[in-house]
């Protein structure tokens, strides 16, 4: 038996693992205590490694489709067949387009290789899962602090109070934040005294264990925050402290806020005013305090609104790079020193004019510029990871336009309800066959950390890692162009780099040196020198919110509210979006895709608990089992995201044993945060009534 030193890749907490295998079966995964930063926590997800590593339906060699079915094919003649065929694509007057979904963010193998695959393709189609995301986040860094990747980062083990506006935690183990044991934090903060308020249409796992729950009417935040903030300025409590020689703007700021009145505010949220100002005083109380907005505040129509309105909000309580507030890391590999602070509007998408932000196309846009016709039009796709049926709005349509392209190359391990619709299928080795760090995740991280993990296993024969497959790939298309080839370097080589390049001057030896984590300490106030603006201040009124704010926010807040029902989604700690779904472990348990609604909204429908439903709105419509229950908001109704495993063509036996239905065939591509191209996820409104069942005739 052997036992190997691991880092959890399948979410953002990055757990420390200690696997134990004979030969190459894995015997046990169990929490690492000695991991400074995870303390010995696992989620029933890492469990799920095993059953990826070893599961039946995983391909293990390139697939070509065929009208007999999947053929196998050798690496060298998918590479040249496809890169023929993307050069007379291209030739022929026809756009490329390259899709990177996740868990591409988790691999820091594989981001160095992309830019070498988009510039062989040669197009400005590029899409992410980042705009059905958390890409709101990055384009308010952008404008206030000068670079899209600093996240300001929730010091909850140190903090007093922590209000969570749209996440949970609880199931998501943090996002856009990595905080493993985040409930044993949670209980920490609450055992020194300290308060957990949750905000969210759904009294979530992690509302259960809140000192206080509001419920707040879907897509409505930008109300609440506004009226924190005239609380605070109406009770004499902003406060910016050492913060105001940083602030930029700060006056024009609270002329626009001033327009509002909490009154209104309060009625279009649905929080009493009493509520708000009370709310507002705790946060303001000069203990520290922090506001944090997630996935429920990202993937709404006014996702980047909000998420200036709570970078505010930290700011006016002197919060924003304090103790117990949120701050900003020092990481190992600082990727902030060795990028582009990012760009927005250097070109358009050829449809419906949407600019680009940080190199990429809002996902929502793919559908229509693959289907309509004329100059431009995409033909051929490439796919990174992913699942873009499942987890873009209106996959249906997503769905037809894949079916009619030219040319369609997944880099995937299965055959999902995406790349079932591919030509190739190019799948990379096994999760224990690759080795990890956390480039991405560990500056978001709640302490500066670093782990390099080594494969736990030897590469299988005649099997590649994703970033091999992506270098290949990218060399062949440029020589089929007769492009220059593309160097291939590394990533070990260019992870040793960057951490020599960074402030810590580490190297990868040094941090290898530390099997179980590296621990660089708690986070540190870094304000103004962290700040890339070029006056090394903090902007706070970037035109284009203000002008959103005094505008659309305005208008929305003086039109009637939706008074039918409207749809949220929600995670589970079982499940991963959708590509955990074929884990034999993690499928267990009660039936997760379910419409959760409130009793009142139920009785209204005659509706009874497991009853079959139908909920329909603008996209389409799917059916579904009723879960009545009182953690609804009323007139609120929550699918799960991450199903319906059930469509033509996928091969996911345990997945197909409960395919659920997909959330995203009710969200609609139109509705939108304009100013990010994220999609409002957040408050699709449906209409749901009990599923008519035929009856045979007798």
């Amino acid at each position: 038996m052997t036992s190997h030193l691991r880092t959890c890749h399948l979410c953002e907490a990055n757990c420390g693992l200690i696997i134990e295998t004979d030969g190459r079966t894995v015997l046990s995964i169990k929490g690492d205590p000695e991991n400074p930063l995870s303390r010995g926590h696992i989620c029933p997800k890492a469990t799920a490694i095993a059953d990826l590593e070893n599961d039946p339906d995983r391909l293990r060699t390139p697939v070509k489709r065929t009208p007999a079915g999947w053929q196998p094919i050798g690496w060298e003649q998918a590479y040249a067949e496809i890169a023929t065929k993307v050069a007379s694509i291209r030739a022929g007057g026809g756009e490329t387009a390259l899709y990177v979904g996740n868990p591409t963010a988790h691999n820091y193998s594989l981001s160095p290789q992309i830019p070498a695959l988009r510039k062989a393709l040669g197009s400005t189609n590029n899409f992410s899962a980042s705009s059905v995301d958390q890409v709101p986040h990055q384009l308010v860094q952008m404008w206030m602090y000068g670079h899209n990747a600093l996240f300001p980062i929730p010091d909850i083990d140190r903090t007093q109070h922590m209000v969570i506006i749209g996440g949970n935690p609880l199931a998501s183990n943090g996002s856009v934040w990595t905080v493993p044991d985040v409930k044993k934090r949670i209980q920490a903060l609450q055992a020194r005294g300290g308060r957990l308020t949750v905000i969210d249409p759904r009294r979530s796992e992690t509302a259960a264990i809140a000192d206080a729950h509001h419920f707040i009417r879907p897509g409505s935040d930008p109300a609440l925050l506004v009226a924190l903030l005239l609380a605070l300025d109406a009770a004499g409590l902003v406060r910016p402290g050492r913060l105001a020689p940083m602030l930029e703007g700060w006056d024009m700021v609270w002329a626009a806020l001033r327009a509002f009145d909490i009154p209104a505010l309060a009625a279009a949220c649905g929080i009493g005013e009493a509520e708000i100002r009370a709310l507002a005083a705790e946060m303001g109380s000069g203990e520290p305090a922090i506001v944090y907005g997630r996935i429920g505040v990202s993937t709404a129509e006014f996702g980047t609104l909000n998420h200036w309105l709570i970078n505010l909000l930290n700011i006016a309580t002197g919060n924003l790079d304090r103790i117990g507030g949120a701050m900003f890391s020092t990481p190992a590999v600082d990727i902030v020193g060795q990028s582009g602070s990012g760009t927005r509007g250097r070109f358009h998408s050829r449809v419906s004019g949407h600019p680009e932000l940080l190199g990429e196309y809002p996902a929502v846009a793919m559908a229509e510029e693959m289907l309509t016709p004329g100059d431009g039009q995409i033909r051929a796709l490439v796919t990174i990871a992913g699942n873009p049926v499942l987890s873009v709005p209106d996959g249906g349509t997503l769905d037809r336009a894949l079916a009619g392209l030219d040319l369609m190359v997944s880099i995937d391990m299965y055959v999902t309800a995406t790349s079932a619709h591919a030509h190739y299928i190019l799948p990379p080795c096994g999760p224990l066959e690759k080795d990890h760090y956390p480039l991405f995740l560990g500056p978001i991280a709640v302490r500066n950390f670093a782990k390099y993990s080594p494969p736990v296993f030897a590469p299988t024969p005649g099997t590649k890692s994703d970033w091999e497959i992506v270098a290949e790939l990218a060399r062949a298309i440029a020589g089929a162009q007769g492009l220059p080839l593309p160097n291939i370097v590394h990533p070990r080589e260019t992870l040793d780099r960057m951490l020599q390049n960074s402030p810590r001057q580490l190297s990868l030896a040094d941090v290898e040196a530390h099997p179980h984590g590296l621990d660089l300490g708690p986070l540190e106030p870094r304000l103004p020198d962290r700040l890339r603006t070029p006056d090394k201040t903090i902007a706070c009124a970037p035109p284009l919110l203000l002008a959103d704010l005094s505008e659309r926010f305005a208008a929305w807040l003086a039109t009637p509210a939706h008074d039918g029902l409207v749809l949220i989604g929600r995670r589970h700690i079982r499940n991963n979006n959708s590509w955990l779904a074929n884990s034999r472990r993690l499928a267990k348990g009660p039936a997760r895709c379910t419409l959760m609604l409130h009793p009142d909204d139920a009785a209204a429908r005659g509706l009874a608990d497991g009853d079959a439903a139908t909920i329909s709105s603008a996209a389409g419509s799917v059916t579904a089992p009723v879960e009545i229950t009182d953690t609804m908001m009323p007139g609120t109704v929550s699918l799960p995201h991450g199903f319906g495993h059930d469509r033509a063509g996928v091969q996911l036996s345990v997945a197909a044993a409960r395919p659920g239905v997909s959330h995203n065939d009710l969200t609609t591509r139109d509705r939108i945060d304009p100013l990010s191209g994220n999609a409002a996820l957040v408050g699709t409104p449906v209409v749901v009534a009990a599923a008519i069942t035929a009856v045979a005739a007798e």
